[in-house]
């Protein structure tokens, strides 16, 4: 951050209104102010919190609240806009909505898109997760969600709308002539903001210890050469919303002003009781003053309360961390229910990561309040609070319960493995951090958890008070930029050579359904060819380029490859081009280029099945147009089943019997956006303001770049051919259309043939063979059950005479008529967990190699490591040998037979 320029800062309102610079005498920033009586910048950690005594317009919910901003703001000339969605769908560089400025970037703060309107308000709900291991303890200072409150104003240079004098007006007159607090009582704390390589002097607003907004100044690029100046100036101000209801009903907390009534249903479902007030109370003076990453902070602030309340520490410790519980549950269900009605999928990746991240904390506190109930008891109470504030939660509450059912189900599976790798560390000495996060990251358990198992053994375990925060932080966007639209694989100097050419003509997209054309040659560059205009379709949407030849100078050249790079597409033959000349013709592979149309228009159609049959949520993870096959990977929460699966098909052959019309054609991005919603980017978001569209009629609609047929008619029809979980939360697809599902069904008619050759039958008669070959098994597995109950009587009569040595271990070794390998292992387990004294081994005898099969019973296992002995008896009987404490194998050579194996196990003992 560079120094702050006091410049910056000095505005004619202040002046004008008689504001006095002040430095705070605790953390020394400088703030203005028409209080004499103020030596601190009235903002949280300098001040404590006393805002409850401030009047001001009493008790606004958080809806009044957001509806008196947005109405304020129209009153003076703004375009109330429509929220965006929490997960951030049309940045590839971001995973959630983390504030309003987000809704504008990169497009309509780098120049390119002009905003939606301007000036703009809007009420952003947005979520953060770096301070997630703050919520609770501070009352409410600290949420993963929140609605920010912006209006925005979009300065270009030669059309200025307003700057720092009418937004502070702004902030001053919404603050006392809405909400009537005293003027004396806001203070305009000036800071300094930063965020996506973006920069400018703001003012913080604080009043009574709370910060009510931020009205930021975005004037400065971040690049390398430092604070660059940027042409578009932009107001970007966050208004808290609920800390504006929080500061309007004067509660102990913000929890007790967002939530209302559901506080008290929760405190029903986990049967906790309300603390007594004077401890919110004293909890609520402190708070402003916490650091809740400082340790002596925290314990500053418990001694504050036991001090203003007579209670014991222990006592107020034990009240404050058990409603950090319940406040962290609160929170936690409105961020999780906001991302799920949004149509996220939690998963071990992206935003699915982050969603699963939310949902195991509030398992964890659940876990830690001891209270064995679902959440999804707690989720039905917040979904009908917030179902009318956001349609999309109500919408999506079916999906949020059985989503949330399914978490517990993986949590619970994830603890189960986790615990047992955790005890395996235990043994190794102390976990590090990194070793913490990795449990974490790998298997989903919570740190305390763990802390809690290592304490049982005698081990301490500092878990960091940040834990999640810096988990979050390490996933709060893709590692690269996620975009689909360009991935060039091409040289870097043919990119460089690139440059120099004008942007080409896509006949591709004019003219679909030509097959050659005319161009003019503007250069070449060894193999790599560029005319000003083509044919030829260009890698990338998941489609594969066009392939075919061009002819130069009466010599032909086949085209093996085509690439396009800010606008220029080039064409890679098969040899260098001998003798350039100005017109060329092409022509390109007919059969190909219809088979990849098809694939591409069969993937739109088939999404809009999808998400009929499956969801709303249900988005592109992945997709590949070949002329062999198209693939569609999807964000889902499950496997579908059978019969999903076919109704997903049969909706898309209906549509393709339907001849619904494919429309192409180009739109302004915000009118799309508008029009569409941001579902338009499920193959990536394209960077210009003018997008490309493909509509489905009442179908799908997506920004698309590839080729596509005129109506579903000519698709053929489709089959899934395949359908598999590629990954958690991600469902594969894939598929073939039109004269490909031929080659598809003579492929299956083959295998069909094959397996009545293999039966001895003819065509119809397979499913009544293998009925009749599946009840023969049944006999035969009958009969195979009873000859082993005979035979294990035997060896139960064996192992009861079994030899006793001198350390006390009895010892048998059988030959085994069985060969089943895994039965005769579950065989031995059972053997020596009833004869925890024995070691058994069974021989199975085979034409070369003899294999040997032992296990130890658990007092066995403490004299002797049988794996141990296992290697050294293997090298005496000319063979390999080995394994675990209790359980090994060996294969030896088949000179070897029982006797000889008893002999040197005896020996070896001895």
């Amino acid at each position: 951050m560079p120094k702050l320029n006091p410049e910056d800062y000095r505005l004619s309102f202040f002046k004008e209104r008689g504001f006095v610079r002040k430095k705070c005498k605790v953390g020394g920033e400088y703030f203005w102010s028409l209080n004499q009586n103020f030596d601190t910048c009235q903002d949280a950690p300098d001040t404590e919190y006393w805002f409850d005594k401030i009047p001001s317009i009493k008790g606004l919910s958080v809806r009044e609240a957001r509806e008196k901003f947005i109405e304020f703001f129209k009153k003076n000339g703004h375009t109330p806009l429509n929220p965006r969605p929490v997960v951030a769908r049309w940045r590839e560089d971001l995973y959630l909505t983390i504030a309003s400025i987000v809704d504008f970037q990169p497009h309509v703060t780098s120049g390119l898109v002009k905003p939606p309107a301007n000036p703009l308000v809007i009420s952003q709900p947005s979520i953060r997760l770096e301070d997630i291991d703050n919520v609770g303890l501070t009352i409410g200072r600290h949420l993963t969600t929140f609605e920010m409150g912006a209006h925005h104003a979009f300065n270009y240079p030669e059309t200025r709308i307003y700057w720092k004098e009418e937004t502070v007006k702004y902030a001053f007159d919404f603050f006392t002539k809405e909400l009537k607090i005293p003027e004396d009582m806001i203070v305009f704390k000036e800071s300094w903001w930063e965020g996506g390589g973006n920069a400018g002097p703001c003012f913080e607003v604080a009043v009574g210890g709370l910060e009510l907004a931020t009205l930021v100044f975005m004037m400065y690029k971040i690049d390398n050469k430092g604070y660059t100046s940027l042409p578009l100036k932009i107001v970007d101000t966050g208004y808290g919303i609920e800390r504006i209801a929080w500061f309007t009903q004067k509660t102990p907390t913000a929890f007790d002003a967002i939530f209302g009534e559901v506080i008290d249903k929760y405190r029903k479902i986990l049967n906790l009781n309300k603390p007594p007030s004077e401890v919110l109370w004293g909890a609520f003076k402190a708070a402003g003053r916490l650091d809740p990453e400082d340790i002596t902070s925290v314990e500053e602030f418990y001694g504050s309360v036991s001090k203003n309340t007579g209670l014991s520490i222990e006592m107020v410790k034990g009240i404050l961390q058990r409603e950090a519980h319940l406040y962290v549950l609160l929170d936690h269900i409105k961020t999780i229910s906001l991302m799920l009605g949004d149509g996220i999928v939690p998963s071990n990746t992206g935003e699915g990561y982050l969603a699963r991240l939310v949902i195991r904390r509030a398992l964890k506190h659940l876990k830690l309040l001891n209270k064995d109930i679902s959440l999804v008891e707690l989720t039905e109470p917040q979904i009908a609070l917030w179902g009318r504030d956001f349609p999309q939660i109500y919408e999506a509450k079916d999906y949020i319960v059985e989503v949330i059912k399914e978490e517990e189900r993986k949590f619970k599976e994830a603890l189960e493995r986790g615990l047992r790798l955790s005890y395996k560390m235990f043994k190794s000495g102390s976990i590090n951090n990194e070793e913490l996060i990795k449990l974490y990251d790998s298997h989903g358990i919570p740190p305390e958890i763990i802390a809690e198992e290592a304490s049982k053994k005698g081990i301490k375990l500092n878990v960091p008070n940040n834990f999640y925060s810096l988990i979050a932080s390490r996933h709060k966007g893709p590692s690269k930029v996620r975009g689909t639209y360009e991935k060039v694989q091409l040289p870097k100097e043919v990119i460089e050579w690139m440059k120099k050419f004008p942007e080409t003509r896509l006949y591709f997209h004019e003219k679909p359904y030509e097959i050659d054309f005319k161009a003019r040659l503007l250069g070449t560059m060894g193999k790599y060819v560029i005319l000003d205009s083509t044919l030829f379709y260009p890698t990338g949407g998941g489609q594969a380029h066009d392939i075919g030849r061009i002819k130069i100078c009466n010599e032909y050249y086949n085209v093996i490859d085509v690439q396009k790079a800010n606008g220029v597409v080039v064409h890679v033959v098969d040899k260098e081009i001998s003798k350039p000349c100005d017109e060329v013709s092409g022509e390109i592979n007919w059969k190909r280029r219809y088979r990849l149309m098809r694939h591409h228009s069969a993937t739109h159609l088939l999404m809009g099945s999808i998400r009929r049959v499956l969801g709303k949520h249900i988005w592109q993870a992945g997709a590949e147009k070949t002329p062999e096959k198209g693939r569609l990977d999807v964000t889902h929460y499950k496997m579908p089943s059978i019969e999903e699966i076919r109704q997903i098909e049969r909706l898309a052959n209906n549509v393709i019997d339907e001849r619904k019309p494919i429309n192409q054609f180009y739109m302004d991005r915000t009118e799309a956006e508008n029009r569409y919603g941001f579902s338009l980017y499920q193959g990536g978001v394209p960077t210009t303001p003018t997008i490309r569209v493909v509509e489905i009629k009442d179908w799908d609609t997506e920004a698309c770049f590839g080729t596509h047929l005129r109506n579903t008619g000519e698709i053929g029809g489709i089959k899934i051919t395949n359908v598999e979980k590629i990954q958690d939360g991600v469902i594969r697809f894939e598929f073939v259309a039109g004269t490909r599902l031929s080659e598809e069904l003579e492929k299956i008619e083959n295998k069909i043939q094959e397996i009545n050759n293999i039966l001895g039958t003819k065509k119809g008669e397979e499913v009544q063979r293998i009925n009749s070959i599946m009840q023969l098994c049944k006999e035969k597995e009958n009969a195979l059950q009873a000859y082993r109950k005979l035979w294990e009587n035997q060896v139960e009569a064996i192992v009861s005479r079994a030899e006793r040595i001198d350390n006390g271990i009895r010892l048998a070794v059988l030959k085994t008529p069985d060969s089943d390998t895994r039965y005769i292992r579950e065989l031995l387990k059972r053997i020596t967990e009833k004869n925890k004294d024995m070691i058994i081994g069974f021989v199975i005898e085979s034409e070369n190699r003899n294999l040997a099969e032992f296990s130890a019973g658990s007092l066995a296992s403490e004299k002797i490591n049988l794996g141990e002995l296992l290697k050294k008896m293997s090298r005496k009987l000319k063979g390999s040998g080995g394994g675990k404490k209790s359980y090994g194998s060996m294969s030896i050579d088949k000179e070897f037979g029982i006797d000889a194996i008893k002999n040197v196990l005896k020996e070896c003992l001895a």
